[in-house]
């Protein structure tokens, strides 16, 4: 298993995980629960509407936490916007009462990755594994 199939066992495990930006100097964090592995990419949906679009796009340098038990993973990165068709038609077949929605609203679903990424999987008081991604 490749490191990144690591990150996202964990993250479809773990259901729902915390991504984390900035508001300016303010601490931002919020569950997401829709990740995709594409290629040796986990990418990542939001509406672009939403104010952690916003965020993610004046300061990149996001977070992810995801807890299972005492077991929990440190995801960081550089977020990249990403234009592909081929992975919003995917998002469409896994979330299609989300996309309907958008659709029906004239939404945009913004999608990103991480980019330069580090990923620590830990115990409470123990790292387990670490690496660059």
């Amino acid at each position: 298993m490749t490191n990144v199939e690591k990150i996202s066992e964990f993250l479809k495990k773990t259901q729902v995980f915390y991504f984390l930006t900035t508001d300016g100097d303010q601490p931002k964090g919020r569950p997401f629960g829709m990740h995709l592995l594409i290629d040796g990419k986990i990418y990542f949906g939001c509406g672009t509407f939403k104010s952690v679009f916003r965020q993610l796009t004046e300061n990149p340098k996001v977070e992810i936490l995801a807890v299972d038990g005492a077991d929990f993973l440190r995801y960081d990165g550089i977020a990249t916007v990403v234009k592909s068709e081929a992975v919003l038609q995917k998002i469409r077949e896994m979330a299609p009462q989300i996309m309907e929605m958008y659709d029906q609203n004239g939404w945009e679903m913004g999608v990103f990755c991480l980019e330069n990424g580090h990923a620590e999987f830990r115990k409470m008081m123990t790292l387990v594994e670490e690496f660059d991604v």
